[in-house]
């Protein structure tokens, strides 16, 4: 990992004109481990451990392939800009932009980047709210 990690600005605005919605090819599935099992050595990209068992969300296909039930099936959007995890307003801003437009979003803060599962069928439609989103945010700065 590099050193030289843009620091986050704290302005949403400058966030919000800086989104870059990227979506990750393929069809991913959220699903659940039962407590006390393994979680299958598959490619996870998201994980969180709940009192309920430990959810997982993988590639559709392996998660097929392990036998999981698949929970959810969704498109990864990753957002480019390095938000920050202290930035404040960002996942209202898209959430509430995304649920204008009658799609639903489950997000993954990670360190660098947001990253946000939308219904599969949905996932164009919600990389042009995304955009959308961007451009005025763009007008505004």
């Amino acid at each position: 990992m590099s050193n030289a990690l843009i620091q986050p600005s704290p302005d949403l605005a400058v966030i919000l004109s800086s989104l870059e919605p990227v979506l990750n090819d393929g069809v991913y599935a959220y699903a659940i481990v039962p407590l006390n099992s393994e979680v299958p050595l598959i490619d996870v990209v998201g994980v969180f451990r709940e009192s309920e068992g430990t959810t997982i969300i993988a590639r559709e296909h392996q998660v097929r392939a392990a036998g999981l039930q698949v929970l959810y099936r969704a498109a990864w959007i990753t957002l480019k800009v390095n938000s920050g995890l202290q930035a404040v307003g960002l996942t209202a801003a898209f959430s509430h932009a995304l649920g204008k437009v009658g799609i639903s979003c489950n997000v993954v803060a990670a360190a660098c980047h947001d990253h946000i599962f939308v219904p599969v069928e949905l996932a164009e439609r919600a990389m042009d709210c995304l955009r959308n989103l961007q451009r005025e945010a763009n007008v505004k700065c």
